[in-house]
């Protein structure tokens, strides 16, 4: 029988491995594999990309693809970064490209974001990742891509990125609902951060949405439906801007990624999260729970 793709199929947000299986072959699709794991994890995301792949995949180091003048981990490069970081990689304009990582989803939507803040719209999650891929028996491979230099363009999306001031700002005025994508004990502050020397605990007036409460067992994420139900249980007006944050900016664009499927347009995501929020003592925190609305 042939492939055919899911009616949640949106080459804008979330493609199904039968899409992929399905476009694998088209001359214009370019493949990344973000993966990416907390520190701790024991995973090493190059060694596991170099055994196995997806056919024609490129590895996106999220780290190193990165402002590397910041001391917080991986912020948002500069603009002349992502476009010659891309160049080289082959993926450029006119490409549709899928992002995918080893943890199902989770660090792929990190790269999903940076297309978006850079202005490129054809870009999607695989939803599952390489471990629902491998599962049902699709191809993988161990050699490098053949890369043809391609030309980007990039316009920058700042309404898509916002910093600890701008947050700070929101909180403090209720303009907009933060959305902590951590777990429940690090948000509640009952749980260590993996990073040394943060605060623990939350952004005050924060939302805690923990981003595999976004996900269905095996990684894939949720239909827009139950994506609504988890936002509302947790407290979260919908009718206000979003700007989602959890550790250091990356399963925070998990929540960025189920709000873009709900259709709420009006996101954003804060990109030194908790690693920056945490660090500085001037900054108010919250522990507990997230508090009812009066």
């Amino acid at each position: 029988m042939p492939l055919m793709p899911s009616p949640a199929d949106d080459p804008r947000t979330l493609v199904s491995t039968q899409w992929l299986a399905q476009h694998l072959r088209d001359p214009d699709l370019r493949i990344l594999d973000a993966s990416w794991y907390l520190p701790g994890s024991a995973r090493d995301a190059k060694a596991e990309y170099a055994a196995a792949h997806i056919p024609g995949a490129r590895f996106f180091d999220i780290d190193e693809l990165s402002d590397q003048r910041s001391t917080l981990p991986h912020m948002a490069p500069p603009i002349e970064k992502f476009m010659s970081r891309l160049r080289a990689m082959g993926v450029g304009d006119g490409h549709q490209v899928v992002v995918y990582d080893g943890s199902g989803l989770f660090s792929a939507a990190r790269v999903w974001w940076l297309f978006r803040l850079m202005g490129k719209m054809d870009v999607a999650v695989l939803d599952g990742g390489l471990p629902k891929w491998q599962a049902e028996g699709h191809e993988t491979e161990d050699l490098p891509p053949v890369i043809r230099d391609r030309h980007m363009t990039v316009q920058r999306q700042n309404h898509l990125v916002r910093d600890v001031t701008q947050v700070a700002h929101a909180a403090k005025l209720g303009q907009a609902e933060v959305i902590d994508a951590r777990g429940a004990a690090r948000f509640a502050g009952e749980a260590p951060e993996p990073r040394p020397g943060l605060r623990a605990g939350h952004i005050p007036g924060a939302r805690n949405v923990p981003y595999d409460s976004v996900l269905n067992p095996g990684g894939t994420m949720k239909d827009p439906a139950a994506l609504r139900a988890v936002f509302e249980a947790a407290g979260v007006d919908l009718s206000k801007p979003a700007i989602t944050s959890c550790g250091s900016g990356v399963t925070a664009a998990v929540l960025a990624l189920a709000l873009e499927r709900i259709g709420h347009r009006n996101w954003s995501l804060y990109d030194g999260s908790w690693a920056e929020w945490g660090m500085y003592e001037d900054l108010p925190v919250e522990t507990g729970p997230a508090q009812p609305r009066p």
